[in-house]
């Protein structure tokens, strides 16, 4: 079969490889429909030593498709069966799961291999992030399930009530899931990014929307975003979604008193950002990292896609070949859409 490997920082190779056979609890699926992501460009870009332990790898990690083979002890699955599944699986008894804080499991399972025409997928994530989807809903609307999942543990980090006011930094995939969601919390949505491309989606979404374009620095930015807030002095609740430290410190001068910030997008390592330490404490803020999934999150994104609460599509640039993988990554480096489905 076709697969994608990641020999290094800029080098993927689409190669014919041996299928894999499922194990005990395992389970093959048939890719039907895979998606770029921000985390792929990255690990095109530079590696990841989490994903990619040993070189060279599989690539890829979020899909939907059919069961073609189930391993021993399978009885949830069958042949013929679609399905889709998150990237990972918690171990369910290191210091973080017991505590019901799985997104920091110490022994995360993780699945690489999406862009392809076979993946297996392992025991852990079978039994516990593993989901049937229904007739209803394509492959292609399906495979953003991953990301969909973050988004949702951010919504219930934020505590986003009806009436909010929810402040939204960056219009990229995240950004724009981020405002469908926090729209169905019955929240006043406002976005702000420099892409006028991303800034039309959020306004056909129904944000309110800020072009930073021209504008310097995080408090000038948070100023003429706030403009636009409840007696402009602040949302109830602001996101990050981008992942640099000077959009974590915007996001931070978007706040109300009393406000909390929702710190999403993953910054590069070793990245340091400032905080008025005086506002943090006069204004009572509310700072909250938001990193990965937990598998309760994840059943709810699978709820929001299957009921059509939520449309995968909605994320999608274009529908691709297989084939057309890097030149997708290189399109998103470019900022030329910002999500592509692949089909096998």
């Amino acid at each position: 079969m076709r697969a994608y490997m990641f020999y290094g920082p800029g080098d993927l190779r689409l190669e014919d490889v041996e299928p894999g056979v499922p194990g005990p609890g395992e389970i093959a699926v048939e890719v039907k429909a895979a998606a770029t992501c921000g985390t792929d460009l990255k690990s095109y870009r530079r590696g990841h030593p989490t994903l990619f332990p040993t070189l060279p790898a599989r690539f890829g990690h979020e899909f939907a498709g059919i069961v073609t083979e189930v391993g021993d002890g399978v009885t949830d699955f069958k042949v013929g069966d679609r399905v889709v599944a998150a990237n990972t699986a918690p171990c369910g008894h290191c210091w973080a799961c017991t505590i019901g804080r799985e997104s920091l499991c110490e022994n995360l399972e993780y699945l690489n291999g999406a862009f392809a025409e076979q993946i297996v997928i392992p025991k852990a994530i079978v039994e516990r992030n593993t989901y049937h989807i229904p007739d209803t809903l394509s492959f292609e609307a399906a495979a953003p399930l991953e990301p969909l999942s973050t988004v949702v543990h951010g919504i219930y980090e934020s505590g986003i009530k009806l009436g909010d006011t929810v402040t939204v930094n960056g219009a990229g995939p995240i950004g724009q899931m981020f405002i469908k969601l926090a729209q169905l919390r019955g929240a006043s949505v406002i976005a702000a990014d420099r892409s006028a491309s991303r800034l039309a989606q959020a306004a056909e979404a129904g944000a309110r929307t800020v072009d930073l374009t021209g504008l310097e620095g995080p408090e000038e930015c948070a100023a003429q975003i706030n403009e636009l807030t409840p007696g402009g002095r602040g949302a109830d609740v602001a996101v990050e979604a981008v992942g640099l430290p000077q959009v974590w410190e915007q996001t931070i001068h978007c706040l109300r008193p009393g406000g909390t910030a929702v710190l999403f997008g993953g910054t590069p390592k070793n990245a340091p950002f400032s905080v008025n330490s005086s506002d943090m404490h006069y204004k009572e803020y509310t700072l909250k990292g938001v990193y990965h999934h937990q598998p309760r999150y994840v059943k709810v994104a699978v709820e929001l896609l299957s009921t059509g609460k939520f449309d995968g599509m909605s994320l999608c640039t274009e529908v691709r070949p297989l084939e057309a993988l890097v030149e997708s990554l290189e399109d998103m480096s470019q900022g030329n859409g910002s999500k592509y489905i692949l089909r096998p």
